[in-house]
């Protein structure tokens, strides 16, 4: 067995741009996306990761911010995408280690945390391990200390760094990411004072996009229910150069991976947008959720495959 150094090491990733690239939605257990992404009245067996498995090539595994999760989890998720062995796991996380600083990172939770998601890594269903700091992480001394412990505590797993202040985009910062191979994540998010633009800097192997929404209203407001911050739907006009950047970052030497993450989940707004931007990476159309093509019919037109397929495709 392999542990997750060896693992990535070992990892098929090379050939073409397009064999390098996965593009996916952030979490998949959202009652909202029921009847939109998901099948109405799918039943007790349907399995909603499954499904999506049939349709992107990745998804960011969301509840490890909140709860480190069971290796009998991971596992579990492992066997139910066996039948599509390109998909793959990026997990945040836990907000312990990013959001909750009380300390160093303590010996017990980082060793929790690597039994919990070292069954993807193993089965090599792991792309990355995604560091994702809050607006008010800003670049001062005790905030550098706390993201070395951090990156010395994860260093054996591809690390991708998300900070959201404009002040960590700064040479010294840089340099030190890319000396220990810590990717840094090109984020597409509501701009407020401060706020870290779209900006592509190459500090690691992973070219790692996340696509926030642009719902500035809701997303600094207080008191709003949380769903607000991700309601929203990019059109063809901001989304399309993204994956022009995209398909390009695929070529970029060094690059070994490259990932897009749509995670303005909020009525399957995510799904419509990972969508589009595979079939504008690759030219060509895509396999869609029956239902999701009928909820935006306008959104999917010419990106979903319209196939005789369609009885395998939309159970």
């Amino acid at each position: 067995m392999t542990g997750p150094a060896d693992s990535a090491q070992a990892s098929p990733i090379g050939g073409s741009g397009e064999e390098r690239t996965w593009i996916g939605v952030a979490g998949w257990s959202y009652e909202d996306w029921k009847g939109i992404v998901y099948p109405a009245g799918a039943g007790r067996r349907f399995d909603p990761l499954e499904y999506v498995a049939r349709f992107f090539d990745v998804v960011e595994i969301n509840s490890s911010f909140y709860r480190v999760p069971p290796a009998a989890w991971t596992r579990s998720w492992v066997r139910r995408v066996e039948d599509h062995p390109r998909f793959r796991f990026t997990a945040k996380l836990w907000r312990g280690f990013t959001h909750e600083r009380n300390g160093a990172p303590a010996a017990g939770d980082v060793a929790e945390y690597r039994e919990g998601i070292d069954p993807l890594a193993e089965e090599d269903r792991l792309l990355a391990v995604l560091a994702q700091f809050p607006w008010s992480f800003r670049n001062g001394p005790e905030e550098r200390r706390w993201l070395a412990s951090v990156v010395e505590a994860f260093a054996e797993y591809p690390l991708v760094l998300e900070v959201r202040h404009a002040s960590w985009d700064e040479p010294e910062t840089l340099a030190w990411l890319a000396e220990r191979g810590v990717s840094l994540a090109t984020i597409d998010q509501p701009l407020h004072e401060g706020s870290l633009g779209p900006v592509e800097r190459r500090t690691g192997p992973v070219a790692y996009y996340r696509f926030h929404g642009r719902n500035w209203a809701a997303w600094f407001a207080e008191g709003r229910p949380t769903h607000e911050r991700y309601d929203y739907l990019y059109d063809r006009a901001e989304l399309e150069p993204w994956a022009t950047r995209v398909k390009a970052a695929a070529t970029e030497p060094g690059v070994s991976a490259v990932v897009a993450i749509t995670n303005n989940h909020y009525q399957g707004q995510a799904a419509v947008n990972a969508l589009q931007l595979k079939s504008w990476s690759t030219g060509r159309s895509v396999p869609a959720p029956e239902t999701l093509v009928a909820a935006y019919p306008r959104e999917l037109a010419g990106v979903a495959a319209q196939s005789p397929g369609h009885g395998e495709l939309f159970p």
